[in-house]
């Protein structure tokens, strides 16, 4: 149970980080710091926080969609549409990462907050992320 919780954690990391590159041309490239959270209901154990750090590059901010494409060949993009600075989506992934996403980020030019929902084999989670750039890539 504990390993499906950390693999479905996972599923949704890489989830929010490929759909949140793609949705503002006006994100800047750089070092960025993405605070992630899980709510799992009926899971016995809260799973922490995690704070990771990923380098979009130039190419990622401007050609969002073949990010997406690329970081998960199991996932496809089915529904996307953007207002202001905010954008809503559904994911459909298939294979080991298997289940219907679905999710909306609110953009500025150096930070994002993301929620997005996920169920697969029966069971739901959301996850919660606020991102923000810390500075150039190395």
């Amino acid at each position: 149970m504990k390993k499906n919780v950390i693999v479905l954690a996972a599923v949704a990391f890489v989830a929010l980080s490929c759909i949140s590159v793609f949705a503002s041309n006006e994100m800047h490239e750089g070092m960025w710091e993405i605070t992630s959270s899980i709510d799992m209901p009926g899971m016995p154990i809260k799973v922490p926080p995690t704070v990771v750090r990923h380098c979009y590059t130039k190419e990622d901010v401007k050609d969002q969609k073949k990010v997406v494409a690329n970081k998960n060949s199991d996932c496809t993009v089915t529904d996307m549409k953007k207002s202001g600075n905010k954008v809503t989506w559904k994911m459909q992934c298939t294979g080991k990462s298997k289940g219907t996403f679905s999710g909306e980020t609110i953009f500025g030019n150096d930070f994002y907050e993301s929620t997005m929902n996920m169920q697969s084999e029966g069971r739901s989670m959301t996850t919660k992320s606020k991102a923000r750039r810390i500075g150039d890539c190395p």
